[in-house]
C-alpha cells in the first residue's frame, strides 16, 4: 500500500514539473526559436530526482554529505516549484477568463513570453522572501482569562512549538531562538511537541545543541510534550537528549508548578511511528488538585473533543498555520481553530495554536510567522 501510494506522489510530482517545463518552454521559444522541449524537460526531471532523494535521505545509504546536499537542493527547489507553479495557474486562470469574455486573445509567442517573465520573476522574488522571512521571528501575546481557580496572573508562560530541530538550518539558528526566549524572561516554557524532525541523527551538532538550549532560562522550568514528528526508531534518544537540555518532557502525565499551575503534556494522537499510547484526560488528571488552573499541552489542535471544562487552556501547534501560501487557506479549512486563539463556547477549554518557531521541509515562511507565544493567565 505504502509503495502504491508512494508511486501516485512521485507521477503526481513529475506531472507537475512537466507542465511547469512545458509552459517555461513555450516561453523561452520566441527569445530561442531553436530551443528544443528535452533539455529543459530533464533539468526539471533531475531537480524533481533530487527533492525525493533528499525526502527521502533518512532511508537511502548515502553518506552525511550527499545527504545534506541532496536535502538542501530538494527542499530549495520545492520551495521554488510551489510558487512556479501557483503564479502559472494564475495566468492560466487569466487567459481563461479573457476566452471565456470573448476578448480579442489569443496564445501568441509574445504572450507565452510575457507570461513567462512574469511568472518566474514572481516566483523568484516570492521564495526569496520566503527564505529570509523565517529569520524574522515574532511574538505574540495573549491574556487568558481562567476565574474562580488560584492567581497565576504574575505568572509568564513562553510557548513554542515545532523547532524541527535536524531539518535545514535549525540548529544555526538555535542561538538567536534561545536568546529571544530568554528576552522575554519567561517564569515558565512550553514547547507544545514536534521538537524534533522524524529522525534525531539528522542532528549534525547534538552536542552543541545541547549547550546551547541548557542556557534556556525560566524560574519554574521548562516542559515539553512530544508531537507526531518525535516518534520512531529513535524516540529514546529523543528522550534522553531532552534529559540533558534540563527539558522535562510530559507523556501522559501532569506536573504542578509552583504549588498554583497544573501542566499536562499529552502523547501525540498520530505519532510517525510507534508512540506513547494516549489514556485520557481524564485518567491523568484523576488525582489532580482541582482548585488550580490546567494548561495542556496537546500538539495537534486536532483533539479538541477530548476535553470538558475542567481543562482550562490548550497549547498546540502542528499546523504552522499552513506555514506557505496558500497552505494557510487549506489548513484553515482543515481545522476548528489552525492558528490563534478560539473557545467553542462558555462550558469549553480555551486553545492557544502557534504556528511555530521554525518550519518543516523548505526553510520557507510566505504568508505566516515564525513566532514565540507570550502568555499571561488572569482571574
Amino acid at each position: 500500500m505504502l509503495l502504491i501510494v508512494g508511486a501516485i506522489l512521485i507521477s503526481i510530482l513529475a506531472g507537475i514539473h512537466y507542465f511547469l517545463a512545458r509552459r517555461l518552454h513555450q516561453g523561452l521559444v520566441y527569445f530561442f526559436p531553436r530551443l528544443p522541449f528535452w533539455p529543459i524537460l530533464t533539468v526539471f526531471l533531475l531537480l524533481c530526482s533530487g527533492f525525493i532523494l533528499g525526502f527521502m535521505g533518512s532511508i537511502l545509504p548515502f553518506g552525511n554529505g550527499l545527504k545534506e546536499f541532496f536535502n538542501t537542493m530538494g527542499m530549495h527547489w520545492l520551495g521554488l516549484v510551489i510558487y512556479l507553479l501557483v503564479f502559472t495557474l494564475a495566468a492560466e486562470a487569466v487567459g481563461l477568463i479573457l476566452r471565456l469574455c470573448k476578448c480579442q486573445f489569443r496564445l501568441t509567442g509574445a504572450y507565452a513570453a510575457i507570461r513567462c517573465i512574469f511568472v518566474v520573476t514572481l516566483a523568484v522574488i516570492t521564495t526569496v522572501f520566503g527564505l529570509a522571512h523565517v529569520d524574522d521571528i515574532q511574538k505574540v501575546t495573549y491574556e487568558i482569562h481562567v476565574p474562580d481557580k488560584a492567581d497565576i496572573s504574575d505568572m509568564n508562560i513562553v510557548l513554542i512549538s515545532d523547532l524541527h530541530l535536524g531539518a535545514l538550518r535549525t540548529e544555526e539558528r538555535l542561538p538567536q531562538i534561545v536568546s529571544q526566549i530568554n528576552g522575554l524572561r519567561p517564569d515558565l516554557i512550553c514547547i507544545a511537541g514536534d521538537f524534533f524532525d522524524t529522525d534525531f541523527g539528522a542532528i549534525a551538532q547534538p552536542e552543541k545543541a545541547i549547550q546551547t538550549l541548557k542556557q534556556l532560562s525560566a524560574t519554574y522550568g521548562v516542559y515539553a510534550c512530544f508531537g507526531n514528528h518525535d516518534a520512531g526508531d529513535t524516540a529514546d534518544a529523543m528522550r534522553d537528549f531532552l534529559s540533558r537540555c534540563g527539558i522535562g518532557l510530559l507523556e501522559e502525565d501532569y506536573t504542578v508548578i509552583d504549588q498554583r499551575l497544573i501542566l499536562v503534556g499529552r502523547a501525540d494522537s498520530s505519532p510517525i511511528g510507534d508512540g506513547t499510547e494516549r489514556i485520557g484526560i481524564q485518567q491523568i488528571l484523576l488525582d489532580a488538585p482541582t482548585d488550580l488552573p490546567v494548561v495542556v499541552m496537546d500538539h495537534n489542535p486536532a483533539n479538541l473533543a477530548e476535553y470538558d471544562s475542567r481543562v482550562d487552556l490548550i497549547l498546540s501547534g502542528h499546523t504552522h498555520q499552513g506555514q506557505v501560501f496558500p497552505g494557510n487557506l487549506i489548513t484553515n479549512l482543515m481545522y476548528d481553530v489552525d492558528y490563534g486563539y478560539y473557545r467553542k463556547n462558555a462550558t469549553s477549554p480555551q486553545i492557544i495554536v502557534t504556528s511555530g518557531i521554525s518550519y518543516w521541509g523548505m526553510p520557507m515562511r510566505v504568508g505566516t510567522d515564525c513566532e514565540i507565544v507570550e502568555i499571561r493567565i488572569v482571574p
